[in-house]
Order: structure tokens, then sequence, then C-alpha cells
């Protein structure tokens, strides 16, 4: 699933990010949603500062643990957590201060990913693209739509994402088609898939190239769209066998029009120096690394509660078994490694944003890359090692423990970790700065 396209950085330090695949309900039929199936609820609070966010998250994730095995079990969307979200206020935490947010920086976001990881990685994900496009938006929006948006996104306003395609040569080739029309605007046909909270969405990120004045060829822009326009249509069938409340589902645009000023030229992001990418990649890496400590607590959990000790150990209680405690302090080593590289990649992508020069923005890129392929090999290593760990009766379905398993490798192959390697591997030897194309 890396049928995703993302888009530009921003200027100060502090920031939005990406977009990926996501999940669905329990109908295995496609289902069309004309708008949004659930009213959002405005926040009760204003997020103040970074402090301010990450103590939001701390006080959500135990609420948001306490379903997400019954949610995956019966691919029930969370609609009320997201919910919960919104009046928390961290979906307008990263909104900038002079349109009434709290501008929060990278590294306050990635370990609010990271908390959210910890609980549900699905719902995590969900909050990523919504990150991502704001911050598109704060790079070239004009004021008026930036404000707009900023306006609906403070009042509890959910924003999606619709960018993935599944019929073009790479996953970065589009059909979508953005008309420029005679009397302004544009008109948008085609469809996006695995887009994720779209289900739940209030606005639609669309990704789709449109004819620029003097180039052969259209360039990719972004088009914000309501996701109850006329023309729009969701359906809910999204059928991994991982991240299956991700709320997304195949969206269909037919003649959709859209005002001037909601649509931004994307194909600019890349022509300069910025940490679009790098933040982009920062939040999934964070998901990863909060699912790895998940998945282990819920491993420490039932080795406590309901392990049996291996009859040659001669203990008395599972978690006096020397083998078990080794293996143990090795994961535990492999998911602090994950949360150490985590924490300098938000750093390096923090100090980019302030000063967005080309060796701060490379720096940033392969920084995040390190985190990205040790926080994804962390996730799928512990949810696998769970079992090793609990035991015969962890593979009982009712239990659903095999949830952090199927989420962890199926958020993992959003984009392959090789080509992250090959790049670091190029920064390391030649001194080669990774590509601007949004993954890095």
């Amino acid at each position: 699933m890396s049928d995703t396209f993302f888009a530009p950085d921003s200027a100060r330090p502090a920031a939005t990010a990406g977009d990926t695949p996501g999940a669905t309900t329990a109908d295995p039929a496609p289902h069309p949603h004309a708008g949004p199936p659930h009213p959002r609820s405005g926040p009760s609070r204003v997020i103040a500062d970074d402090a301010g966010a990450v103590a939001a998250a701390r006080e959500l994730v135990g609420h948001l643990a306490e379903g997400a095995d019954e949610r995956d079990r019966e691919r029930r969307l969370p609609a009320e957590e997201v919910r919960a979200i919104g009046r928390s206020g961290l979906l307008g935490a990263t909104v900038p201060r002079p349109d009434g947010g709290a501008d929060i920086g990278a590294v306050a976001v990635a370990e609010v990913m990271r908390l959210l990881g910890t609980a549900d990685l699905s719902l995590a994900q969900i909050l990523q693209p919504h990150f991502a496009f704001l911050k598109a938006l704060r790079l070239r929006a004009r004021p008026g739509a930036a404000r707009r948006l900023h306006g609906a996104v403070l009042a509890g306003s959910l924003l999606s994402n619709a960018q993935a395609e599944r019929s073009g040569r790479t996953a970065h080739t589009h059909a979508t088609r953005l008309e420029r029309l005679a009397g302004g605007g544009y008109r948008i046909n085609g469809t996006k898939y695995y887009a994720t909270g779209s289900l739940l969405a209030d606005w639609l990120a669309v990704v789709a190239p449109a004819e620029v004045p003097g180039e052969p060829e259209p360039l990719p822009h972004i088009a914000y769209v309501e996701r109850g326009a006329r023309g729009v249509e969701v359906a809910d069938d999204w059928d991994g066998m991982g991240q299956r409340t991700t709320a997304s589902g195949t969206v269909r645009f037919t003649d959709v029009d859209v005002a001037e000023d909601l649509v931004i030229p994307h194909y600019l992001t890349f022509t300069r120096p910025t940490t679009y990418g790098a933040y982009a990649q920062l939040l999934h890496t964070a998901i990863d690394v909060g699912a790895a400590r998940g998945a282990l607590g819920r491993a420490g959990e039932f080795v406590r509660t309901s392990s049996r000790p291996w009859f040659e150990a001669g203990v008395e209680a599972a978690r006096e078994d020397p083998l078990l405690v080794q293996r143990f302090g090795e994961l535990e080593v492999q998911v602090r490694a994950a949360e150490a590289l985590l924490a300098t990649a938000a750093a390096r992508v923090q100090e980019a944003d302030a000063l967005p020069t080309a060796d701060a923005t490379a720096e940033a890129s392969i920084a995040v890359a390190a985190a990205k392929v040790a926080g994804g090999q962390a996730a799928v290593d512990t949810a696998s090692a769970l079992f090793e760990l609990c035991g015969t009766r962890a593979a009982a379905d009712s239990l659903n423990l095999h949830r952090h398993w199927r989420d962890a490798r199926t958020h993992t192959v959003h984009d392959p970790a090789r080509w992250k390697v090959h790049h670091i591997g190029q920064y390391s030897l030649n001194g080669r700065r990774p590509p601007r194309h949004g993954q890095l």
C-alpha cells in the first residue's frame, strides 16, 4: 500500500504531515456514503502549547485503548473516539497561532502520534493525513482559504485524504484530473482508493494533476473538498487483513466543483528544500514505534496475569522464567532504540522547519528514514514475538491479540523500507542527498 503521493513542508518549527491507506467497517459489501455519517463535536478545550498537546494525548490513551480489540473484531468505525480526539483540541493543535491554533512543533506531534499508536495503530493513522494536509495548506494556500479550513479544524472537523490510485504504471501515476473551468475554479472527476479516514471526514484533500500554463504535462495539485459536496461518494470497501478500523474507503468524484482558492499547487513543494516528506514519514514512524511499545506492553500484561511457566524453568510464575525475562530484555532494547531514533528524527525535523536549508532538510529526511526502518521492524518483531512470549493461550481468536501483528504488518508495507535503506547508504557513503518526492 504505497499508493501515496505526499506534499510540502513548512516554514516554522512546527508542522503537519502525510497520508496512507486504512480500513473499514463490518459491512463486506461496498456501501456509499453521501456525507459524514456522524456529526462532529467541537473541542471542549483549546490546546495552548506543545506540552498541552502531549498531555491531552496522554489523557486519551486509556480510553482509546479500551475498546480497540472489539472495534477491530467487529470492524466498527471509531466515530466516538474521533469525536473524543476532536473535543480534546488535538485536531487543531498544529494550526498556526495567527489563525487560533497552538502551532505545536514536530517533536510534540510525533509524541502525540506515538502515544496514540500505543493504544490503537488504526486510530492513530486516521490523524496522519489530517496533519499532513494541514501542513500542505500552511505552505501553499491563500490566506482566506487557510483561515476557513483552520477554523473548521479548530471546531472539530477531520481532514482526510483522497490520493492513492491503483490503475497506473506506478503508485504515483494519477488518472483523476482537475479540470480548470472557464468561469474560474476547478472540476474533479476520478476515483481514489485507500482513503484513510474518509468515512469519518468532514473535508477531503484530493491529490490530482492539473494543467499549468507553460508546462508540457499536468502537475500535481491538492484540492480541498467538503466530504458532503455534490458528486462525492465514499464506499466502505476496505478489506485488508489489518488496519480494519482506519475508516478508509474508495472515493469517487463525479463532476465535483471546487473553488479556485481551495486548490493549491502541490508540485511547487518539491522545487525547494522543505521538511514535508520528512514530516509525513515522521508521523508514520511515530505510529509504528507506538505500536511496538503497545504490543510489548500487552505481552507483559499477559505473561504477568495469564501465562504459565515452562516446566524446565523451575519457577512458580512465568514472569520469573529466566529465558522469558531474557527475551523481554532483548525486545525492550529494540523498542527503546526505535524510540530514541524517533526522538532524534523529530528534533531534526523541527530544526529544519526553523531553517529549511538543503543540508538541514536532507539530514531530517535521513534521520526519519533511519527511524522508520527501525520503528517498522520493532513493530513487526514485537507484535510477532507477543505469541512466542505469551504461549498458546495468546493465539485464541477471542482475545484478538493478533490485531497488533496484523496492524503492524499492514501499516509497514505502505512504502518499502529497502528504498529508505538505499538512500541512507547513498547519503552515508557518497554524501548524496535524498530525493524530494515526499516519501523521505
